[in-house]
């Protein structure tokens, strides 16, 4: 039995979002080319391979020609969906980063004590941080750029706001877990001094106190993805 070969796969994709699966569509070489960015000449080759292994049937009328999927073109695109989904369904539900913790400048506990932000964090995510954040880094390549897309994801928003001296910037909350025993809150801030390797976490308790850290522990931490 002859199986379905990547490089069709677009070409059979296309032809379905155009009705091929029960009709005779009718296309040119030079846009099916465009709309699977192939050239005219790999479109071409396509829909001959496709035909020859009986997953098209095709109707030629000079250059105009028509398309009809098989039974069994779509049957091996049906199969193919099926395994995409399961791979799909099946990925991790959370991100898991490891690191180090390094002591900070003190300001988390300034930042986090202002009101502000308390007044926002009890309603937002159900509690007021422990004063102060707990400072990990990342010393990984694969860490420092799994949190980046933390970066564009939503989260739970504490807004920015301005004591008449100056404008604080924006946090945004992510709920997680360290060491799969302290819940805490992985945050990403607007403003930072930090670079890339550094993350930062609040908890509604010391979480250096109740995990019984120090300056070098090793630390796991997992953070749920929702989507």
């Amino acid at each position: 039995m002859t199986e379905l070969k990547i490089q069709h796969i677009l070409t059979l994709s296309y032809l379905l979002s155009k009705g091929a699966k029960h009709n005779y569509v009718t296309i040119t070489t030079s846009s099916l080319g465009k709309n699977i960015k192939k050239s005219q000449q790999a479109a071409s080759k396509h829909l001959l391979e496709l035909e020859q292994n009986n997953f098209i049937e095709r109707l030629v009328s000079g250059r105009n020609i028509s398309v009809k999927i098989t039974t069994k073109g779509f049957s091996e695109m049906v199969k193919l969906s099926a395994i995409l989904q399961k791979s799909l369904d099946s990925f991790p539900s959370h991100v898991e980063l490891k690191g180090t913790l390094v002591s900070g400048m003190g300001e988390g506990a300034y930042y986090m004590g202002l009101k502000g932000y308390t007044k926002q964090f009890k309603p937002k995510i159900g509690y007021i941080p422990f004063p102060g954040t707990l400072n990990i880094r990342l010393d990984q390549k694969i860490h420092q750029e799994a949190i980046k897309q933390f970066e564009v994801l939503e989260g739970i928003k504490i807004n920015s706001f301005s004591d008449g001296k100056r404008t604080y910037g924006w946090v945004k909350c992510f709920p997680a877990k360290l060491n799969n025993s302290i819940n805490c809150e992985l945050i990403i801030l607007e403003r930072t001094h930090h670079d890339d390797s550094i993350i930062e976490l609040i908890s509604k308790v010391c979480i250096r106190k109740t995990a019984k850290l120090k300056d070098g522990s090793k630390v796991l931490i997992k953070i749920p993805i929702n989507s």
